[in-house]
């Protein structure tokens, strides 16, 4: 019998048909294009893929890096919440639906699914590929201007994946308040840079204002300890390369970091994170020097070695991103 398909190797064989019939060098080209217009600091009022053609090699391109960097918040949401799935979900900005591949990986089996974009020529393709995922196959895919008159149905989980970036101010605010005000869970994932991780603070305040306390990757719904302009909070995801992540960026290595920002909050009740790996562990000969954001609000930096027995073993297997020490799977949220 043979092993059934991951999600992630399900998106990745759904991507790679996308792009059957359509010229490399006008797939590359339209990658080029969408990435210059990404990386501008000025937000858009009209949608950025505006075809087949944009949505397709875009899809190809990014769907993979934002699937496996919400799958990773998402991970550290669950953790933080055992016992809970969430019955709906509505992924904002959704575009071609990365984020909800990503929940489904997270929390298997079927649930109410709505996908909200302003560019149709998206939602068609996520629609479309879509229905290689049985959980996927009755999701709504509507057309929605993202901003301030967004309105929004009660749901368990609400999602918002590296749309911010495209949104002004008042028009962020608007979409985070709608998103705490209709939700019992919201994640919210940015790119992992200075500009990035700031967005996710402004809207992690918002949350918090709103009545949602923090359950990752905080330790605490408190101020970030992080001094302003001095660093920023941010992980790493590996993501499988494509043939058109090869021919885009002229690498050769298989795999490539996507970095992102995030944070997760919830109305539930929750088991946060003792403290948080929030940089890559060190390991030295006979120890691991781990960078950890903690639960008294501040960051320190822990020596772990032998003598620790079980503890320097995990603190070996740790990666960035992980909470410390390593949970017990029987850890319950308190009542």
């Amino acid at each position: 019998m043979n092993d059934p398909v991951s999600p992630a190797e399900a998106l990745r064989g759904s991507l790679a048909e996308l792009l059957d019939g359509l010229p490399p060098r006008q797939a590359a080209g339209a990658v080029e294009r969408l990435i210059a217009h990404y990386r501008g600091d000025t937000p858009t009022h009209t949608p950025i893929l505006r075809d087949r053609a944009d949505v397709a090699a875009y899809a190809a391109y990014r769907m993979p890096a934002t699937f496996e960097a919400v799958h990773a918040a998402l991970e550290a949401c669950a953790a933080a919440l055992p016992g809970w799935t969430p019955g709906s979900h509505t992924d904002i900005g959704g575009g071609t639906g990365a984020a909800t591949w990503a929940v489904t990986a997270t929390w298997p089996g079927e649930r109410g699914v709505t996908v909200l974009d302003w560019a149709e020529p998206a939602l068609a393709l996520g629609r479309e590929i879509a229905a290689a995922h049985p959980g996927l196959r009755a999701a709504r895919w509507q057309r929605a201007r993202i901003g301030a008159d967004l309105t929004l149905a009660a749901t368990d989980l609400v999602t918002v994946s590296y749309v911010l970036n495209e949104l002004s101010e008042p028009d962020r605010a608007a979409l985070v308040d709608a998103a705490a005000g209709a939700a019992q869970t919201v994640v919210i994932v940015e790119a992992g840079t200075p500009a990035g991780y700031a967005r996710v603070i402004e809207a992690r305040d918002r949350l918090i204002r709103a009545g949602l306390h923090v359950v990752a990757p905080c330790p605490h719904s408190a101020a970030c300890p992080i001094e302003p302009g001095r660093d920023w909070c941010h992980f790493s995801a590996r993501v499988a390369r494509s043939s058109l992540h090869r021919q885009v960026k002229g690498g050769t290595l298989p795999y490539e970091d996507e970095k992102f920002s995030y944070v997760a909050a919830s109305r539930l009740p929750a088991a946060p994170a003792a403290s948080r790996v929030v940089r890559r562990p060190q390991i030295r000969k006979g120890q691991v020097l781990l960078d950890l954001c903690e639960a008294d609000e501040r960051l320190a930096r822990t020596t772990v070695t032998k003598r620790h027995g079980d503890l320097y073993k995990a603190a070996r297997d740790a990666e960035w991103g992980d909470a410390w020490p390593p949970r017990d799977p029987r850890e319950e949220p308190p009542a």
